[in-house]
């Protein structure tokens, strides 16, 4: 039998109305962050930060969402017009991406693809 609540060490239950697309939005940045969507909620309340511990979770997760990212892109392509809630998640997740890895300079590949291009046989 379950312990009563009054013997629980967070004994009380917060329940509130989310449209879908916030609980989409909720379930992503909390699966995304490694957090569990309370400690995420509680944190944000708290103007504490998100401490992104990676793990196999946080990956999977930030895979998949580029995964969905990239196959809207690919819809869109031929419209030419990316919207405002698009870009925002574009530049939020890369914003992540740069965070995890600790980089804060842009990716070298175009300076290096320049090089090898440039590159003559002697």
């Amino acid at each position: 039998m379950p312990c009563p609540n009054d013997h629980r060490e967070k004994s009380m239950t917060v329940g509130f109305r989310m449209t879908s697309e916030q609980k989409r939005w909720l379930d992503r940045v909390a699966d995304e962050s490694g957090m569990t969507k309370q400690d995420f909620i509680t944190a944000r309340l708290h103007d504490e930060a998100i401490t992104v511990a990676p793990n196999i979770r946080v990956c999977r997760a930030l895979r998949d969402h580029m995964v969905s990212l990239l196959r809207e892109l690919q819809r869109i392509s031929a419209g030419g017009n990316v919207d405002e809630r698009l870009h925002n998640e574009i530049e939020r997740l890369t914003k992540e991406f740069i965070d995890l890895c600790g980089e804060e300079e842009p990716a070298t590949v175009n300076t290096e693809r320049r090089d090898i291009l440039g590159m003559t046989r002697r």
